[in-house]
């Protein structure tokens, strides 16, 4: 039996929120409601002040059914062939980290995701908007396929804050940025995803999560049958050349760059033992 994937994000730094955030009601690209596993909430401690923090700004099975739709709705088509997940369980407790996702040993069709109370307590600004977004994320890696678990790991976490991005739920920090490799994930590459979206027509990024649905990753395949038979370096390539056209076309005009607020999304690593989360 393959393991199971566990995908993890880490603390950043607390983000201000404006109160121009963008909407998290329905959006237009809800075309399907499609049947979701069971949902379960377990919360570690009552009395830490993440817990009230959490319970104050999310609607219980409201919120998580929502996003549960929001990710399938731009992972899949209804008639899409989808992971068999059966049972999302979200356990809140304090740890050394932000959130991370993984199957039981078990069975990996019932999936945990791991978010940590700590950081409900440092989050500024829009509370609400931040929590979805995190939650939105993990529920891409309970959703998405992983080519057996032998995916590229920042196109995982790539195509899960792609899914947040139209979600309406991005970080205000994120911004729009070619530098090092198309594969640094998160953000970075979720931007990437979006730019191919635009570029090769609608369901471009649903098709690449369709190509890890079958056997070991095969980046040059995946990329060339999605993407007009471009490898991924040449269209990373024209994406950077495309933002630096975009920036001085702006300075040409005139027009002051988009503003971020300050934060990092620091990169991927292992999560603790559960049995380690008071050290």
């Amino acid at each position: 039996m393959p393991a199971i994937p566990i995908y993890f994000q880490t603390i950043m730094p607390a983000v201000s929120l404006p109160s121009d955030a963008p909407s998290t009601t329905t959006l237009p690209f809800r075309k399907h409601i499609y049947p979701t596993p069971k949902l379960r909430l377990h919360l570690e401690d009552l009395s830490h002040e993440g817990s009230s923090v959490f319970l104050s700004n999310i609607k219980g099975n409201d919120d998580l059914e929502h996003q549960c739709q929001n990710v399938l709705n731009l992972l899949y088509n209804h008639d899409s062939i989808r992971p068999g997940t059966r049972s999302v369980t979200f356990v809140l407790r304090a740890y050394q980290g932000l959130a991370y996702t993984t199957g039981i040993d078990l069975d990996g069709d019932h999936k945990e995701i791991h978010i940590n109370l700590d950081y409900f307590t440092k989050i500024s600004g829009d509370v609400r908007h931040e929590i979805l977004g995190v939650i939105c994320h993990e529920l891409v890696h309970c959703f998405q396929w992983a080519a057996g678990g032998t995916a590229n790991g920042g196109l995982i976490e790539g195509i899960a804050d792609y899914v947040r991005l139209n979600a309406g739920l991005a970080a205000k920090h994120w911004k729009q940025e070619a530098d090092g490799s198309w594969d640094g994930g998160y953000q970075h590459t979720g931007y990437f995803l979006q730019h191919l979206e635009e570029k090769f027509g609608r369901g471009t990024v649903k098709n690449i999560n369709a190509g890890l649905r079958h056997g070991k990753y095969d980046e040059k395949h995946l990329f060339e049958s999605c993407c007009g038979g471009k490898d991924v370096e040449e269209l990373w390539k024209e994406y950077g050349e495309e933002l630096k056209k975009r920036k001085k076309e702006e300075e040409d005009a005139g027009t002051k760059p988009t503003t971020t607020e300050k934060g990092k999304t620091i990169p991927t690593d292992t999560p603790p033992k559960f049995e380690d989360s008071t050290k």
